[in-house]
């Protein structure tokens, strides 16, 4: 990747992470949300991103600094699995649980809630991380990416 395709893919990453944080935020509402982020760090948009072999990014940013950000997106899963257990995880209870979309009881939501507080707080942290090395890059001279 060169210096652009790194800038963009960083920006694109931190909007997928957002998306993210909407999905659950309109779930947290009370709103059916399609396709909820997936549990695991190496399936949702960014961790797809962040773990691409093909990006060069831990040379890019530098050992330390790709680990800091990949220890919040692992942090980031490991609250958010809590919260999909509230309200996203689904029992099946026979033909017609497909098309009734389930309430979330009061105390569940407000344990959501709580969960929800926690993940903005490693959220803000994973893009301030994100901004940081977006400015690194910018900073990089074309030549350290081919």
């Amino acid at each position: 990747m060169n210096k652009q395709d790194t800038l963009d893919s960083i920006r694109n990453a931190v909007n997928a992470h957002k998306i993210q944080m909407e999905k659950i935020k309109k779930a947290i509402d009370g709103y059916s949300v399609e396709n909820p982020t997936a549990v695991k760090k190496t399936e949702c948009d960014f961790g797809i991103w962040i773990y691409d072999k093909d990006s060069n990014l831990r040379n890019i940013l530098g050992s330390l600094f790709y680990d800091k950000i990949e220890s919040f997106h692992a942090q980031w899963h490991e609250e958010y699995v809590d919260l999909y257990q509230v309200l996203f995880k689904k029992e099946d209870k026979g033909f017609f649980a497909k098309f009734i979309t389930p309430k979330v009881d009061e105390m569940e939501l407000d344990k959501a809630k709580l969960y929800y507080s926690e993940i903005l707080l490693t959220t803000s942290e994973l893009l301030k991380a994100l901004a940081i090395a977006e400015r690194r890059i910018e900073a990089l001279q074309e030549s350290k990416f081919i």
